[in-house]
């Protein structure tokens, strides 16, 4: 789902606006990430994903605003600019699979989307290290392909990488199997 996809979303849930919550949370005096968070899910029953897509808007200025590059390139700076073109390698490889394949950043990863539906997320976690998760519920994690677990709900396993090189054809298939079944 794309960060637009989101808000629009809460909007049609909710009939509040980003500004709406702004206001809201200024009103009770709200600022940090965890209360915003809480408050969202208790008062608005909305859930982890929509609720931390509203607390980026209200607590990092400009990131709403920001374009998809400008996204990408802070996401891909400083020491994880290591990786940036391991990632650009994988975004190709991701795009041919089909025209509704897209790749969008958010402050912490990018998603790997079929139309709305999200297949997968590549985080530079540091200079050393690159995880690709992969939304893949019909297989058991194996090999390299580990369970995602608790680091992150929205996909299924995760794969860590220290090298470029282990962007393979096993991982692009892994990759394109979760896209076919987006």
């Amino acid at each position: 789902m794309s960060f637009q996809a989101y808000l629009d979303t809460i909007k049609a849930k909710t009939g509040k606006t980003p500004d709406d919550f702004a206001r809201l949370a200024a009103d009770k005096g709200l600022s940090k990430h965890g209360e915003v968070i809480a408050w969202l899910k208790a008062e608005f029953e909305l859930g982890h994903g929509h609720a931390n897509a509203i607390a980026a808007v209200l607590l990092k200025p400009g990131f709403k605003t920001a374009s998809p590059d400008d996204r990408l390139d802070k996401l891909f700076s400083g020491k994880k600019a290591a990786w940036r073109e391991a990632y650009d390698q994988l975004a190709t490889h991701v795009a041919g699979f089909g025209p509704d394949s897209t790749a969008e950043a958010n402050a912490t990863y990018v998603n790997l989307l079929r139309g709305k539906k999200k297949f997968g997320i590549v985080q530079p976690s540091s200079a050393q290290r690159l995880d690709i998760g992969i939304k893949l519920k019909s297989r058991p994690p194996e090999g390299r392909f580990e369970a995602a677990g608790a680091w992150n709900a929205m996909v299924t396993h995760r794969v860590g990488m220290d090298a470029p090189a282990q962007i393979d054809a096993e991982l692009i298939a892994w990759l394109r199997a979760a896209y076919d079944v987006a």
